[in-house]
């Protein structure tokens, strides 16, 4: 889709075109600490939290492993594992239940000596992954984390996370972000690295590769942004509202390479949105101090996203950071104001002509007491509603997805669109692909 452009997006966008790309450092120069992860890391993915995990095994044989105990489970078999009430583990299979041993964790891997294939090795919750699957036993629930080379994981991110016919410079850029994060959030002492879902960043398993996210992994394959001697963090959102925003001014600390800076969004259908509250949805959101009649918003970052807001009740009023008011309302961004939407008075009824008094049984007619006509009971207003009215999608820090497509389709390649998000990070490879 062609792009409008303002003078100060055409000047922007002029000036990324003579822009130096990233440089792509030899392996020589990669921190010790990143040489040391290897070829193809491991990534663990926590994919489900629940009592009861069914499970598929898609091309070939598998097996369930508790220690020295194996399960087989034959190619197209369903079998369900079950957090009992003991604390036990059941297997359901061919209707059937068996009670496992007393273990902490079973592994759903290939049979032995079977390699992975090149689809999905098993299923859970009608999706196909690669790799193996752990279940941890945790309090009342069973954590299924999907541990998956980190090269085989990146292209269903990709495609999860981007439009699968979006350019590929937007793709690649979108490749080396996640590859980034990922490796930043490998932590050996916690049972799992990433969630499958927006916390983190979504992963639907293989059905979300295309013949483009691969190729958009396998042509950035190894490469992660770098800053100083630490990977970035290489954080991403959907859409910046005409300008991304600093870290410190989220977050705790402002990191030197994300920075506020102008974004390509204006394609996006969220660069600007508008979202009204009935009193109901207010009510619910603030029920301290009984709904909300406005919200005042008291400070804005540089960028316009609200830091605190003072929200103003039938019976107090509450002051909000920009996140915590998002949280409450569902907001897309806290790149917004608000209007005060009047309610709509239902239009009285005619005046009706008076009735003749109705005669007693006697006959004779009585005068009515005027002291005994009730007053009539005031009119109640209804409370307003209120009109969100913003720009933008997500939390605004690094890269904007729509920006790197608007981006992409000016001509600017994944490097240029990586060094216009993340100021300053160096791209390099993790090790020897």
């Amino acid at each position: 889709m062609p792009l409008s452009r303002s003078p100060l997006v055409s000047w922007l966008a002029s000036g990324l075109v003579g822009w130096p790309v990233l440089t792509l450092v030899g392996v020589g120069a990669v921190p010790a600490a990143l040489r040391a992860q290897g070829a193809d890391p491991q990534v663990r993915v926590l994919l489900l939290e629940a009592s009861r995990v069914p499970l598929v095994a898609r091309q070939q044989p598998l097996v369930l492993r508790a220690g020295s105990r194996r399960w087989p489970v034959a190619p197209t078999e369903s079998v369900v594992v079950t957090l009992a009430a003991s604390g036990g583990l059941e297997l359901e299979r061919g209707g059937a239940v068996e009670a496992l041993p007393a273990v902490a964790e079973l592994w759903l891997e290939p049979a032995a000596g079977l390699l992975p294939g090149d689809g999905a090795d098993f299923q859970l919750q009608q999706r196909g992954y690669r790799g193996r699957l752990q279940l941890l036993v945790g309090g009342s629930a069973l954590q299924a984390i999907n541990h998956v080379p980190l090269e085989d994981y990146l292209p269903s991110v990709v495609g999860s996370e981007m439009p699968a016919s979006w350019p590929q410079a937007a793709l690649r850029a979108q490749a080396v972000a996640a590859r980034t994060y990922a490796l930043r959030q490998r932590k050996s002492a916690a049972p799992f690295d990433v969630s499958a879902t927006v916390s983190s960043q979504v992963y639907k398993g293989v059905d979300a590769e295309t013949p483009s996210t691969r190729q958009a992994v396998a042509s950035t394959r190894g490469q992660v942004l770098i800053y100083g001697s630490s990977l970035a963090n290489a954080v991403f959102h959907s859409s910046g509202g005409g300008s991304t925003e600093n870290s410190g001014d989220l977050w705790s600390q402002q990191l030197p390479y994300l920075v506020s800076v102008p974004d390509f969004d204006q394609h996006s259908p969220v660069h600007a949105w508008q979202q009204r509250f009935e009193p109901d949805q207010l009510q619910k959101a603030f029920g301290e101090i009984g709904g909300a009649r406005s919200i005042e918003v008291l400070a804005t970052s540089g960028s316009g996203r609200v830091r605190q807001a003072r929200v103003t009740g039938p019976s107090g009023t509450l002051v909000l950071t920009g996140a915590q008011l998002r949280s409450r309302l569902g907001l897309k961004s806290t790149l917004v104001r608000f209007e005060v939407v009047a309610p709509e008075l239902a239009a009285l009824p005619p005046a009706l002509p008076a009735l003749p008094p109705l005669l007693p049984l006697d006959g004779q007619e009585r005068v009515a007491d005027p002291a005994a006509t009730p007053d009539q009971p005031p009119m109640r207003v209804p409370p307003p509603s209120l009109l969100a009215i913003g720009r933008g999608y997500g939390h605004g820090v690094g890269m904007s997805q729509w920006g790197a497509h608007g981006l992409a389709q000016r001509g600017q390649t994944y490097d240029q669109i990586l060094r216009h998000y993340y100021r300053g990070a160096e791209l390099r490879p993790y090790g020897t692909p």
